[in-house]
C-alpha cells in the first residue's frame, strides 16, 4: 500500500527504546498504525535475563497498584502468567512499612501486587510484541537522529548499533515516540531542526543505589512478606527495601540520598545495611546466602519535561524520556504504563496516530505525570543537599499535612488505607481530605 493509498493518520509509527515504556507504547498503538517498528540498541535475551540497557533493571522494581491493573487491563492474563513463572504476590498489608513516623498500622487489605525481577516482568511483555504481525522490533539499532522540521516530526534516521561509520537509514513516520529514557538524545535532536528548547523541571536529591539478590532460607519467618524501611528527612536519609522475587529470593535495594549514598561493593553494602533507621533487614540477611554480587546504580536528577507546551507535529514523548522521578518512591513503572495508555485512549478517540492524536496524548502524558511528579518533589525537598527542590509556605503547608496523615496511618487502619491507594496512584491525593480520612488525620 502506497502513502497515498493509506487511511488519513494511520501509517507507521516509529518508537524509540524498547524497555518497558517503549513496548507499553508499541503496544498501545496496535490497529491504529499499519506498522509500528520499535528501535532498539541492544539485542533482546532469549529469557528474563538483565541486560546492560536496562541498568536499573538489577534493583527492587515495585509495579504500584494502579500499574498491575492497567497492565492486566492492556495484555489480559499476564498477571496469571507471572504468577505462574515465579512472581510473588504480596497484598500491602504484607509490606512491613516504617514510615518517617513509625510502622504503619495493619489491616485485611484488598490491594495487592505481584513481585518479581524486572527481566521477567519485561519477557512477558516482549512475548506480547514478537507475536503480533504489526510489530517489528529492530534490534541492535541506534537512532541517531530525526526526520522532518521545527514545526513536524516526519521519521527518525537509524543505524547499525557499533558501526559509528556505518549506513544511515531513514524511517518515514506518521507518528513518533520517545521512549529512550533517561538518556534521550531527542532534546537534543529537536535543537538540531531548528525547535526551541523543551521547557523543563530539575530535581535532584542525589540518589544512589546498592542492590543484591539472595537465596530466601528455607523457613524464613518473613515469607512472601516485603519490607520497606524509609528515610526520615532530614536526619535519617538512607533506606532499604526488600521484595520476594521468583525462585524463591528476596532482591534487597539499598540507598540514600546525597551525603548518605551506600559505598560500593560488598563492604559498603554491608555498612549502608547497619546505617538503617531499623535493624529488620539486617537481622533477615544474616542467614540469607547471596545469590550475585552488588549492584550500584546513580539514576541522576529528576527530570519533567514540558512537551505539551513546545514540540513540533508527529512526536510524543513517554516513561522517563517525558518524567523521571527519584526511584525511591517507585513510581516509573506506574507512570509508564499511564502514558501507554493515554496515547492509546488518544488514538482511538482521534481515530488513528495523526497530529491531532500527538497533540492530545502530549497533554494527556503532561496531566498523568503530574500527581507523581508532585508526590516526588515535594518529598525530595525535605532533604537539604536536594538541588532545585520546590520551597516556600505551600510546600511546608503541605509537609505539615502529610506528616499528620503518616501518622494517622501508625495508628488508624483507615488513614493507612487511604494512604496506600494514594501512594499506588490508585486514588489521587484529594482521597485524604475526605471527612472520614481527615476527621481521623487531624485528631492525631
Amino acid at each position: 500500500m502506497t502513502s497515498s493509498e493509506r487511511a488519513p493518520g494511520r501509517g507507521t509509527a516509529v518508537v524509540i527504546g524498547g524497555g518497558l515504556a517503549g513496548m507499553a507504547a508499541a503496544w498501545a498503538l496496535r490497529g491504529f498504525a499499519e506498522r509500528i517498528v520499535v528501535v532498539e540498541r541492544d539485542r533482546y535475551p532469549a529469557g528474563p535475563e538483565f541486560r546492560a540497557g536496562v541498568p536499573q533493571g538489577r534493583h527492587a522494581h515495585l509495579v504500584l497498584e494502579a500499574g498491575h491493573r492497567l497492565l492486566e487491563e492492556m495484555m489480559p492474563g499476564i498477571r496469571q502468567q507471572l504468577a505462574a513463572a515465579g512472581a510473588r504476590r504480596v497484598s500491602v498489608s504484607d509490606v512491613k512499612w516504617l514510615c518517617s513516623a513509625g510502622w504503619l498500622a495493619e489491616y485485611p487489605a484488598q490491594m495487592s501486587f505481584l513481585s518479581c525481577t524486572r527481566p521477567l516482568l519485561d519477557s512477558f511483555v516482549l512475548d506480547r510484541l514478537r507475536a503480533h504481525p504489526a510489530i517489528e522490533l529492530l534490534e541492535g539499532t541506534d537512532a541517531v537522529g530525526l526526520l522532518g522540521s521545527a514545526t513536524a516530526v516526519t521519521g527518525v534516521k537509524v543505524r547499525e548499533r557499533g558501526r559509528e561509520r556505518g549506513e544511515v537509514r531513514e524511517i518515514p513516520a506518521e507518528l513518533v515516540v520517545d521512549a529512550a529514557g533517561r538518556s534521550t538524545s531527542v532534546p537534543k535532536w529537536l535543537t538540531e531542526l531548528g525547535c526551541p528548547p523543551v521547557p523543563e523541571e530539575r530535581v535532584d536529591a542525589g540518589v544512589s543505589y546498592a542492590s543484591r539478590i539472595f537465596h530466601r532460607p528455607a523457613g524464613a519467618d518473613l515469607g512472601d512478606r516485603a519490607v520497606y524501611i524509609q528515610t526520615k528527612a532530614p536526619d535519617a536519609p538512607r533506606l532499604g527495601v526488600l521484595l520476594p522475587v521468583e525462585g524463591d529470593r528476596w532482591i534487597v535495594s539499598l540507598a540514600g540520598m546525597r551525603g548518605a549514598e551506600p559505598a560500593a561493593g560488598e563492604e559498603g553494602f554491608t555498612e549502608h545495611l547497619g546505617l538503617l533507621r531499623d535493624p529488620l533487614l539486617h537481622e533477615v540477611l544474616r542467614d540469607a546466602e547471596p545469590a550475585g554480587e552488588v549492584r550500584g546504580f546513580h539514576p541522576g536528577p529528576g527530570v519533567r519535561r514540558h512537551y505539551e507546551r513546545s514540540c513540533p507535529d508527529g512526536l510524543v514523548v513517554v516513561g522517563d524520556a517525558a518524567s523521571t522521578f527519584n526511584p525511591v518512591y517507585g513510581q516509573g513503572v506506574t507512570v509508564a504504563l499511564f502514558c501507554a495508555r493515554e496515547l492509546r485512549r488518544t488514538a482511538k478517540r482521534h481515530g488513528g496516530i495523526g497530529h491531532p492524536t500527538a497533540r492530545a496524548a502530549r497533554r494527556a502524558v503532561a496531566t498523568a505525570s503530574k500527581v507523581p511528579w508532585m508526590i516526588s518533589c515535594a518529598e525530595d525537598a525535605r532533604f537539604r543537599a536536594t538541588t532545585g527542590a520546590p520551597a516556600g509556605a505551600l510546600i511546608e503547608l503541605q509537609h505539615r499535612f502529610f506528616d499528620k496523615v503518616l501518622a494517622g496511618s501508625t495508628r488508624d487502619p483507615a488513614v493507612t488505607k487511604a494512604f496506600h491507594e494514594v501512594m499506588s496512584l490508585v486514588e489521587p491525593p484529594s482521597l485524604l481530605f475526605r471527612p472520614s480520612v481527615l476527621a481521623s488525620v487531624l485528631r492525631g
